[in-house]
């Protein structure tokens, strides 16, 4: 208790300045995963992905980031060993984002898309085994998260095939595909906005005491979906015909048609990304300004102040503009050839996954799941499709993940112990 009385002011400081790194390189890594689809298959341009980002991220951290920033804070680890000596759990937070952080920045310098939730579950585990001892480790809640690294991949793969499947059944075997395109695409935008509002009014809502039955909740999703159908619908209008181009290329107009729709979906990514994985960044800081702000008390739950969830946002934009091109080029170019019917589908299917994942409290990995989609719209075409050697290397880069983030927080840990203890 005293320790935290002396040097509350700088844990806070330093959670902030830590927080902001963390979600700086959640920014960089994860949302270009997020864009990548959208930037590879050429609907959008990467100036136009950082607005997007900018805006809908912020949105989907600030609207639904509180489910899965509980996960994150209280579930991993059990604090109650902690409550004679809560500075430990300062310490472990501490390191637990600089550790994360820093592995975000080595691996995006390299343009690999890892996991940030792999990162910071890592880190913290590895905070916990050093400091308190391997039995203050949840490894329940550890093995389902593992579970789920596990599932969202294939989830989010098996769901972009089926709808890469839908596609190509009713509208690129259609006998007029650009017809067809025209009078499919809104209903596919429908599903866009209706997923998304769906999920998000199911369970996202709670911190800013919005408390809809599921009725309501069907209702007010149906409506943004009508409402976002019909703004894609004035957008595909607009798209014409190029015979000249379907010469080369049979399917160059229908490509045409999806491109506005793309936008739809980038957007419903960034919303769902800023929803999941907002909460790795400020999970932890939440921890420590809880604990700072308390005195010193452990507590199991704690409110989640909305200057945090704001902060998380911010530093999320920062780093997509900053160092988001290198992941971007890694998952939207190099896996599969993608064109906007295969980006649509994947990023379509790798949102879908994500929103369901965070109203469920699970911190899933976005980046597995958007790679697995990618992998999907590209299995499509054959296994011939995929370039199996980047799949390699990322899937390695996974594995690593776990422990560098793990061996990370434990250095940091009692760096930070000699300095304050």
């Amino acid at each position: 208790m005293e320790i935290i009385a002396t040097h509350g002011t700088v844990f806070l400081v330093l959670a902030v300045i830590f927080g902001l790194y963390m979600t700086w390189g959640i920014g960089a890594n994860d949302v270009a995963n997020a864009m990548g689809t959208s930037v590879g298959s050429g609907a959008i341009t990467v100036k136009q992905a950082i607005l997007i980002a900018a805006v809908f991220e912020f949105a989907g951290a600030f609207l639904a980031g509180g489910t899965v920033t509980s996960t994150i804070r209280k579930g991993i680890i059990d604090p109650e060993p902690l409550t004679g000596s809560p500075e430990l759990l300062v310490y472990g937070m501490l390191a637990a984002l600089l550790a994360a952080a820093v592995w975000l920045m080595i691996a995006t310098t390299r343009g690999w898309p890892v996991s940030t939730t792999h990162s910071i579950v890592g880190a913290i585990v590895g905070f916990a085994v050093a400091g308190i001892g391997i039995e203050a480790v949840d490894w329940g809640t550890i093995g389902q998260i593992a579970a789920s690294w596990v599932v969202s991949p294939v989830l989010g793969g098996v769901l972009a095939l089926l709808l890469m499947l839908s596609i190509r059944k009713l509208i690129l075997n259609a006998p007029d595909p650009f017809a067809s395109a025209r009078r499919w695409g809104p209903l596919y935008i429908f599903a866009v906005g209706w997923i998304v509002s769906l999920v998000t009014l199911f369970k996202g809502l709670k911190h800013l005491d919005l408390h809809l039955s599921t009725w309501e909740s069907m209702a007010a999703a149906t409506v943004i979906g009508v409402l976002v159908a019909g703004i894609g619908k004035f957008m595909i209008d607009r798209v014409k015909p190029r015979p000249d181009e379907d010469k080369g290329f049979h399917y160059a107009s229908v490509e045409r048609v999806f491109a506005p729709m793309m936008i739809f979906t980038a957007c419903a990514m960034a919303f769902a990304h800023g929803s999941n994985d907002v909460a790795n960044g400020i999970g932890p800081m939440a921890a420590v300004v809880s604990i700072v702000q308390s005195g010193g008390e452990v507590a199991q739950k704690a409110s989640l102040p909305l200057w945090i969830l704001i902060l998380g946002g911010v530093g999320i934009v920062v780093g997509l503009a900053t160092l988001g091109y290198r992941v971007m080029q890694t998952i939207g170019t190099r896996i599969t050839e993608l064109t906007p019917t295969r980006g649509y589908c994947a990023t379509l299917a790798a949102a879908t996954t994500v929103v369901l994942a965070s109203k469920t409290g699970l911190p899933v990995s976005t980046t597995h799941i958007a790679v697995g989609a990618v992998m999907g719209v590209g299995l499509a075409r054959g296994i011939g499709a995929l370039d199996l050697r980047v799949i390699g290397n990322i899937f390695v880069s996974w594995i690593v993940t776990l422990p560098a983030g793990a061996i990370l927080a434990a250095i940091f840990f009692f760096i930070f112990k000699a300095i304050f203890g």
